[in-house]
């Protein structure tokens, strides 16, 4: 695999999907977890004041439900 290589999404799905499991260098974690809140991307107008525009940039929440149950399990065996 080349170096220098971004992936964006779950941990363990990325590592079993793309990672050998003996060339992991470096995991990195960006807090916060679990804030149990919404994050906003707010985008600029062209001369860099703050626009009434934004998106949904991701959801900090978490909830034991089948998947998490699902993914614990096949962590632990």
């Amino acid at each position: 695999m080349a170096a220098n290589i971004l992936f964006y999404g779950d941990n363990l799905e990325i590592l079993r999907r793309h990672i050998k499991d003996d060339s992991v260098d470096l995991v990195y974690l960006d807090p916060p977890f679990n804030s149990q809140q919404i994050y906003n991307v707010f985008y600029t107008e062209g001369d860099g004041s703050r626009s009434q525009s934004q998106a949904k940039a991701f959801e900090d929440t978490w909830h034991w439900d089948e998947n998490a149950a699902r993914l614990y399990e096949r962590v632990v065996e």
